[in-house]
């Protein structure tokens, strides 16, 4: 990770750690990056719906165009719908302004690059030596060499119209439940189902500036458990701010998170001829359990660390069809380059549909170990994570569970926290191992 940008993009609260300055400076280094020999860039942007994404998007264009490049604006929209127009209408590069599932004051900036995908860390680092005055300063452009920014919502209908070819089946009389988080999925989400044919029901899709992720979406599962109990809906679906995650809710109120999604999905391409190698691609955070239901159908998996472009690396490296996390980001590579949340859901129905059943029977079939996961804000992460005593604590835990759950201890790339994980056969063994490593984080700290 560098100084600015983690695993996501540069992300921290809105004119405290990611200022409209760092924004202005973002702008001004991609625009001249990427003009050469009086090539006039081609930038597109999208955003979401916190109220400092504005004030970021206005920053952004005033960079971009004064080092000389044209800018189309998506106005509010998905990251995944950046990253498609991006490699499907040639622009340069695309950006999204969103700190995803994080609350309503931090924002962030995603840079993706002309194949749709996270943009090189080599040109992150770049733009961060700028941003610290340490490359010499961009010369502006000037006359008719200044760029100009245009509406582009249509490339986001073009998305819309993407999502929309892709399911082989029609959704009628499927009952189902869309929480949008008050962000991005807000514009997309029901208006793809709408023209599946599902009789969609939908909650949190009245974005103000303020309420993105709010108690709900898939970060606050809850609220959209109890819609899908109290409609008797068939299932739901819950997307983070920018909707590049997807959680489920099956027909009886229960969650169906990234690493059942990634069964469901994974067991019914196999069994298509359609999942290269019979590999679907994990991070280390996903369940034992997912695990145990993988080796008893024939289901092969590869281990990366947390973070869908870790996952997307190796699908791109060894040419996998399907990974994703825990949380809900879910890639399927025949269609996209990055998580999607409202393609996951797609998928999902897919499955539910080909296999006329419900999905809570399709996720009946693997049994999942308990999990605790707690965060812990630290001031020096490095510190905390290597000091012996910590270190210690780990290994004391992984000798108690031996082969009948395990413990993760990693750093997060987006925030001063240290998550700690414990799986076991038990909550209250989950719950004794966590406090146990917390409470000597916090005598080191």
């Amino acid at each position: 990770m560098g100084k600015y940008f983690g695993t996501d993009g540069f992300r921290g609260e809105a004119n405290v750690k990611l200022t409209v300055e760092h924004a202005y400076k973002v702008g001004r280094y991609l625009g001249w990056y990427y003009k050469k020999d009086g090539y006039r860039p081609q930038i597109v942007i999208g955003k979401d719906t916190r109220r400092s994404s504005y004030m970021f998007e206005y920053a952004l264009v005033s960079g971009l165009t004064a080092s000389g490049a044209d800018v189309s604006l998506l106005h509010v929209t998905t990251t995944p719908s950046v990253s498609y127009v991006v490699r499907t209408e040639g622009f340069d590069c695309g950006i999204m302004i969103s700190a995803s599932h994080n609350p309503f004051y931090d924002n962030g900036i995603k840079l993706i690059n002309r194949n749709g995908q996270k943009m090189d860390a080599e040109v992150e680092a770049k733009i961060e030596q700028y941003i610290d005055g340490e490359i010499e300063e961009i010369p502006f452009a000037q006359r008719e060499e200044i760029g100009c920014a245009t509406d582009f919502s249509a490339g986001r209908n073009r998305y819309i119209g993407y999502l929309i070819s892709i399911p082989t089946r029609s959704f009628k009389n499927k009952r189902v439940g869309l929480d949008c988080s008050n962000g991005s999925a807000s514009a997309i989400a029901k208006s793809v189902f709408d023209a599946l044919g599902a009789k969609t029901y939908v909650i949190h899709n009245e974005p103000d500036g303020t309420n993105i992720n709010t108690n709900c979406g898939s970060t606050h599962i809850e609220s959209l458990q109890q819609f899908v109990k109290d409609n008797q809906l068939d299932v739901g679906f819950a997307y983070d701010g920018d909707a590049d995650r997807c959680l489920a809710v099956d027909e009886n109120g229960n969650l169906i998170d990234g690493d059942l999604i990634m069964y469901i999905c994974g067991k019914y391409l196999k069994e298509r001829g359609q999942l290269h190698d019979d590999t679907i691609v994990t991070t280390v955070m996903s369940n034992i359990g997912l695990y145990k239901a993988c080796d008893r159908e024939g289901l092969k998996y590869e281990k990366t660390n947390v973070g869908d472009k870790y996952v997307y690396e190796n699908m791109v490296t060894n040419g996998h069809s399907l990974g994703g996390e825990q949380s809900g980001h879910i890639i399927f590579s025949r269609h996209a380059t990055t998580g999607d949340g409202i393609l996951t859901s797609l998928k999902l129905m897919e499955v539910i549909l080909e296999k006329k059943t419900t999905l809570g029977t399709l996720a009946s079939e693997v049994k999942i170990y308990p999990q605790l996961l707690q965060n812990l804000r630290v001031t020096d992460k490095e510190l905390v994570l290597n000091h012996p005593d910590v270190i210690a604590a780990e290994k004391a835990v992984e000798e108690a569970l031996g082969d009948d759950g395990r413990i993760l201890v990693r750093a997060s790339g987006t925030e001063p926290l240290l998550r700690v994980m414990v799986e076991a056969e038990t909550q209250e063994l989950c719950e004794k191992h966590v406090a146990a490593v917390i409470d000597v984080m916090k005598s080191v700290m």
